[in-house]
């Protein structure tokens, strides 16, 4: 008997399951339905408001722009007015620098354009040369202008479409009228900036006429004449709108068929009126964010309901079986995965290996191409001074060969320093700086390019200013930079019949070195400090003398520049931190 009432009690509750599942589901179905709609309909309400509320701040801050625009320009005008060039223009009829003076007036004024009309509405002066000579008399600026004492604001449509805004004051002397001053407003400037931030911006005048808009195709019309027009929508946009619109209120209107919030604010000018379209797109996307979360949870809880309801008890030899066999399989998978890691990783030293290789062996390279082309200077120098000391030596002359031996070891000196910095260069570090003159490492350049300049017809012109110029820079480094535009100069006037190199020499904020050559200028001024990079014959240059420069007024703090001179010919600019007065002192 008890076995019977077990068996009943273990047999119930699968008979039971069922309908707890259905109600277990009908009711978090209608639980999601429930706050899925109130969380629609009070988001929705709350980002419209907030959505609404920042398009009439907008609105507020354009309309705030126009007022201070016509405002400012309204002013203008009466000084114009009032301006003794312009008014002895007008009497005397002498137009010759009227133009000018409008034109340095509006550059400091601000203006869109400045007219000045004589008595008969011809254009006599203005920004634009191109009006000149106009006749304006049939134009409501003037027309008003003459019948008023006061500034007149005139609104006038353009051929092209569009309106010109302008105020304009009757120019009297002697209580008679002798020319109108216009004055353009530029109100049109507004419209790209509204364009950035709204759907759509109109403003319109008291008669309800659009003026200014960021669609081109409304002025003119009337606010339902503008809305009016669209393009014809598909019937996937129709559709799109009918199903689109189901959880919002009805829209103010329709723009390129999309539902749009409707906000205007009054223009204190004139009955003006500032009207803002603005989509509801991103209401809805906000609103849908939270709709999907809340759907997802929504999803999730339900697929977890469902996958605790439905839940068989299974065997638990079943289960160890189907673990062990997963365990197996993910073993095997394991092992697999270490293999390739450990295949991959041996790949990657023997990369890293090669890699250290090929790049030792390319900074070898390099160290020697640099070696090579920056001790050709010292060594032809080197060269002229000792056939210098041997003529000496032979006409009795002991005293001066001497000279030249000090230089010859003054330049021994200078290799092995140059020798020193590429390898410091290649390091990129370990460089000692002090304050030195820029000019006296100008004039010791000039002094090692001697040997070269007298082989040469070249004019060199020194611009160098009275007081010295500190920075603060290793003086090697330096001498060596100017060096290098000093040769590039030479080479580059080569063929000219009158060769020029301008050096000159600045102190401001940077202390900027200028070297400037006649030459036939930089044909490619992207490669043109990449190391090899080189217009020279074979023969005549490796291309490093750029690649180094440049890194060394980098380390220097500086930077090095190119350019073509407006007159032909390459200028190439260091510039280099100015040093302080007080860390001067310090060091």
């Amino acid at each position: 008997m008890a076995l019977t009432d077990t068996d009943d009690l273990l047999s119930d509750p699968p008979r039971r399951k069922p309908w707890v599942a259905r109600i277990v589901v009908a009711l978090l179905i209608g639980v999601a339905i429930v706050l899925v709609y109130m969380t629609n309909s009070i988001l929705t309400q709350r980002f419209l408001e907030t959505t609404r509320n920042r398009a009439e701040l907008r609105l507020a801050l354009y309309s705030g722009n126009v007022m201070s625009e016509l405002q400012r320009t309204s002013v203008v005008p009466l000084l114009l007015a009032r301006d003794p060039a312009l008014i002895q223009a007008l009497t005397t009829t002498d137009f010759t620098s009227t133009s000018q003076r409008l034109m340095s007036l509006q550059t400091e004024i601000g203006a869109a354009s400045i007219l000045l009309l004589d008595s008969d509405g011809r254009v006599v002066g203005s920004t634009d040369r191109n009006r000149i000579g106009a006749n304006l008399r049939a134009n409501a600026s003037f027309v008003e202008a003459q019948r008023s004492k006061d500034s007149v604001f005139t609104v006038n449509r353009r051929d092209a479409g569009g309106y010109e805004f302008s105020y304009s004051r009757n120019v009297t002397a002697n209580n008679a009228s002798i020319g109108v001053v216009v004055v353009e407003v530029d109100l049109n400037k507004f419209e790209k900036s509204w364009a950035g931030f709204s759907d759509a911006v109109i403003a319109s005048d008291t008669e309800g006429y659009v003026i200014l808009s960021t669609e081109p195709r409304w002025r003119g019309l009337t606010l339902k004449e503008a809305l009016a027009v669209r393009d014809a929508p598909s019937a996937i946009e129709r559709a799109w709108n009918v199903t689109a619109d189901w959880t919002q209120a009805r829209p103010d209107a329709y723009l390129r068929g999309m539902a749009v919030m409707k906000n205007s604010t009054p223009i204190p000018f004139h009955g003006w009126t500032l009207t803002s379209f603005t989509r509801y797109d991103s209401i809805r996307d906000q609103v849908n964010g939270v709709l999907a979360l809340e759907i997802m949870g929504f999803a999730i809880l339900l697929a977890l309901t469902f996958y605790i309801l439905s839940r068989r008890a299974l065997s638990q030899s079943a289960l160890f079986q189907r673990e062990s066999a997963e365990l197996r399989q993910l073993n095997a998978r394991l092992q697999r995965e270490v293999a390739e890691r450990e295949r991959v990783q041996k790949d990657l030293a023997v990369a890293e290996q090669t890699l250290a290789q090929s790049s030792k062996l390319a900074a070898l390279g390099e160290m020697a191409a640099a070696v090579s082309h920056e001790l050709n200077q010292p060594l032809a120098a080197m060269k002229t001074y000792l056939a210098g000391a041997r003529l000496l030596l032979q006409r009795k002359r002991p005293d001066e060969a001497l000279s030249s031996f000090q230089r010859i070891d003054d330049l021994i000196e200078r290799m092995g320093a140059i020798t020193r910095q590429l390898k410091s260069y290649a390091r990129k570090g370990g460089q000692a700086f002090e304050p030195i003159d820029v000019k006296s490492c100008v004039s010791v350049a000039l002094s090692m390019m001697e040997p070269q300049l007298k082989t040469r017809a070249v004019k060199i012109t020194r611009t160098l200013p009275r007081t010295p110029v500190m920075v603060m820079a290793d003086r090697i480094r330096l001498e060596q930079v100017i060096i290098n535009l000093l040769r590039n100069a030479l080479d580059a006037t080569k063929g000219e019949a009158d060769a020029k190199i301008d050096i000159f020499l600045s102190a401001g904020e940077t202390a900027t070195l200028s070297v400037r050559d006649n030459g036939h200028g930089i044909a490619n001024l992207d490669a043109l400090f990449e190391p090899f990079y080189t217009t020279k014959r074979p023969g005549e240059g490796v291309g490093l003398g750029l690649a180094i420069s440049s890194g060394i007024v980098k380390d220097l703090g500086g930077r090095l520049t190119a350019h073509n001179g407006e007159g032909g010919g390459a200028v190439f600019e260091v510039q280099l931190p100015i040093l302080q007065k007080d860390i001067e002192a310090a060091e």
